[in-house]
Parts: structure tokens; sequence; C-alpha cells
């Protein structure tokens, strides 16, 4: 029963139609929970029911996924279950669905949005995504130490450099130093300085470098990905013609 379950929900050994019906389901289910986000003050018994209904299916959907979390990391130790509620995509289920249900306080209820998370579980798009992110993560961390390192060095020489009026504290410098390295450049904080000027100047052109780093490690992982299940698809396609003429000189 519990591996059923599993291959409805993960698809591991046939993606059937249940688990692509069971896959939309869910996502749609996760829209609609976010909807009474969009209205202000109380909400109409609509809103409030279709708010409990989406939650309550999450909430199972999660208790589903932990009870054959052992068949999706096809170990069937006490350990499969414990690791569950650790894991990042359970954290981010379970903190969507805690404020609606009252176990966490009212200020928490922007968390609510985390559901939005499920498209990513349950898409197969997102699913390509997460796993580039997953197999190319020490890079992209590099990139994050660069860029972090960048924006520090550079508002530390803003703030030490520029006039008081101008970076009244060093977290106005670490705001102006992020957005020049991604060239935004909102324009409510800037140098008054020549050389605080300058200094703009470089952090914006090494901008475009650093921002443009991440961007060529995902693409290429994606394109690897797509890569990856085409070559999934031929390999299926090919056993799936084998074994069809097994069947057919058998039959002769």
């Amino acid at each position: 029963m519990r591996e059923q379950i599993s291959n409805v929900i993960y698809g591991q050994k046939t993606k059937g139609r249940s688990t692509v019906y069971y896959d939309w389901f869910i996502m749609l289910v996760a829209i609609a929970s976010v909807v009474p986000m969009m209205f202000r003050g109380a909400l109409s018994m609509w809103m409030q029911t279709l708010e409990s209904i989406t939650v309550y299916i999450l909430f199972f959907d999660y208790i589903l996924r932990w009870m054959t979390h052992d068949f999706r990391m096809k170990n069937h130790s006490v350990w499969a279950f414990f690791i569950y509620p650790f894991t990042p995509l359970a954290i981010m289920d379970i903190v969507g669905i805690l404020p609606t249900l009252g176990l966490l306080p009212p200020s928490f209820m922007i968390l609510r949005v985390l559901r939005l998370v499920k498209l990513a579980q349950y898409s197969q798009s997102g699913r390509r995504v997460m796993n580039v992110f997953r197999s190319q993560a020490k890079t992209l961390c590099s990139v994050l130490v660069i860029a972090i390192a960048y924006i520090f060095i550079s508002a530390l020489v803003m703030f030490v450099h520029e006039p008081a009026d101008n970076f009244p504290t060093f977290f106005d410098a670490l705001y102006w130093a992020t957005t020049a390295l991604t060239t935004v450049g909102y324009g409510d904080i800037y140098p008054a300085t020549q050389i605080g000027r300058f200094i703009s100047m470089v952090s914006s052109l090494l901008g475009i470098a650093v921002i443009a780093m991440p961007a060529g490690i995902v693409t290429a992982g994606f394109m690897e990905e797509l890569n990856k299940d085409l070559a999934e698809r031929e390999k299926e396609k090919e056993n799936k013609e084998n074994g069809e003429k097994e069947d057919a000189s058998d039959e002769k």
C-alpha cells in the first residue's frame, strides 16, 4: 500500500497518469491556497473555506510524503522517517502550513507564500531547476562568496571615504553596494565625491561580470539536465521497442 502511494507521489518506478494527475492537483491546490492572501481585511466565508480546505489537503500531502519517504530514499530503516522533517522541502512545506493551523503567531502569516514551492516540487521543469542548483551548489556558493566579499569591501571603502550625510550607517553602505553590484541603482543613496563615483562605476562594471557568472552556470546545468532527460527517454523507448520485439518473437 505504501509503495503504491509512493509511486503515485514520486513516480519512481513508472510515472503513469495517476502521478501526473496528482502532481497537477497538488499544484492547483497550492495556487488556490494563496488566493486568500490577495485580499485585505477579514476574509469572507468562501475565502476562509478555501483556505481551510487547501491547507488540510497540503498537510495530508505532507503526511503521505513522510510515511513513504523510505521508498524515496530506498532505505527502509527508521532513519528515513526521522530525516524527512529536516529536509529543506519538508521544512518549507510545514512552515507554510503552520500559520493557518494556528501553530504560529499571526505575524508569520507571510510564510504561507512558501506553499508555492509545491510548484517546483511537483513540476518537471521545477525539478530540473532544483537538480541544477543541487548539482552546481559548490560553484554557485563560490560565486556567492565572491559577491558578498566584494559587496562588503566596496561598502567599507565607500563608508570610510564618503561624508556621513550620504552614508549615515554601514548598513546604508551595504545597501548601496548591493544595488550597485546588481546594477540596479535605485538612486536614493549615492556617492557625492569624485572618488566615490569612480568606485560606483567600478562596482557597476564588476557587477555585470559577477551576476553573469551564476546565470551561465545555471544555463549550462539546465542544458545538461535536458540532455539527461532526453537520453533517458530514448533509452526507455529503446527498451520498450526491444521488449515488443522479444514478445513478437516469442509468439512466433
